[in-house]
């Protein structure tokens, strides 16, 4: 019988990392039942620290490495007791793990050949990325991460944006054969949220995002200081559980966005439609391929602090269009939240994972 060993991403309760640590186990066991597939599944877990957070971080830049040793030992173990096969699979879901140069080593020494596929999310190629900026091009990490690359079977990407930004940075050719895409595994989110979603509107409008320079706060400031006749609501300036953080975009009736960077946009792309709550995002980065184009608005109007203040006046109107739809017109923004949801629905949904992973399986 075929193993998988998930080695899994740090499960964090800020990000949705400890939804998949349950999450991504039960899923890959329900496709293997339902696919007729043999197949033991293990998760390798890591040491997990409660160490603080850097200022403006969502993780501890030494804690992470901790995390990953730790499982570097578990691993080590796993081909020491005879425990790895020939063909078992090792799926990272998260990509940006330097253990699967030394698994890639073991696997190759001892002439255990085995299939790996990892999940990307970010690293250096995103100048936007803590990597990116605080290491920037630096000849280690960019031959780090290209080694990473080359040990997986298949690198998961979750936009054809994401992965054509990692492609055109490290010289590879479009669609490279080791890249495929794959919504996230976060089919979780439709029965989650599903009680956010009847929750009654406010005249509300929320930024959804971490505050970051890319993010652009200043204009969400500077928009909600132009239109006092709606709450304009930060999330990041309150601290929130999962669960006020979810009541506050159910009760939203656009989440905004003017990111200068975006590779899913998970708050925006796929929370906010399925708690009926319209994403207002640029016409750039994943955004050009997620949200419908009803509610996507000219990148020029938001690229800069400088472009933002020739186009506010067509941004406030945009704004102001969709706040009266949404009260006048309500089932037309259902229509339309229904279309959004379905397109959404496919970045939020891993089936090409599991069939790239397990087909071969089937009997």
């Amino acid at each position: 019988m075929t193993s998988l060993y998930i080695v899994e991403i740090e499960p964090l309760d800020t990000r949705y990392s400890a939804q998949w640590k349950e999450y991504i186990p039960k899923l890959i066991e329900t496709y293997a039942l339902d696919n007729n597939i043999d197949l033991d599944i293990f998760v390798v877990e890591g040491d997990l620290r409660d160490d603080p957070l850097p200022q403006g971080a969502f993780l501890n830049f030494n804690s992470t490495n901790i995390y990953k040793s730790s499982q570097l030992i578990s691993i080590a173990e796993l081909f020491q007791q005879g425990k790895v096969k020939q063909d078992d699979i090792f799926l990272f879901t998260d990509a940006w793990n330097p253990t699967v140069i030394q698994l890639k080593y073991i696997s190759d020494l001892l002439k255990i050949p085995v299939r790996l596929h990892g999940l990307w999310h970010a690293g250096s190629w995103d100048k936007f990325d803590a990597i990116g900026q605080i290491l920037g091009n630096k000849p280690w990490v960019r031959n780090a991460e290209r080694s990473m690359y080359d040990c997986y079977d298949v690198n998961w990407f979750a936009s054809s944006f994401h992965a054509n930004l990692y492609a055109e940075t490290f010289g590879l050719p479009p669609w490279d054969s080791k890249i495929q895409l794959t919504g996230w595994p976060m089919e979780y989110l439709v029965d989650v949220l599903k009680p956010y979603s009847l929750l009654t509107k406010r005249n509300q409008i929320v930024f959804p995002h971490r505050i970051a320079p890319e993010k652009q706060l200043e204009i969400f400031r500077d928009l909600a200081a132009s239109m006092p006749h709606i709450d304009w609501v930060v999330s990041q300036d309150t601290r929130l559980t999962k669960d006020q953080y979810h009541a506050q975009l159910g009760q939203s009736q656009i989440v905004f966005s003017a990111n200068l960077q975006e590779t899913l946009g998970i708050s925006t792309c796929l929370e906010a439609p399925l708690v009926n709550a319209i994403p207002l995002a640029p016409d750039r980065l994943s955004y050009q391929e997620i949200i419908i184009d009803d509610w996507r608005y000219p990148s020029a109007w938001t690229e800069n602090w400088e472009s933002y203040q020739a186009n506010k006046v067509l941004l406030i109107q945009k704004i102001n269009h969709l706040m009266e739809q949404a009260v006048n017109n309500p089932y037309k923004v259902q229509q339309l939240l229904q279309t959004q949801r379905e397109k959404s629905y496919a970045f939020m949904c891993a089936d090409n994972l599991l069939h790239g992973m397990l087909n071969h399986l089937k009997k």
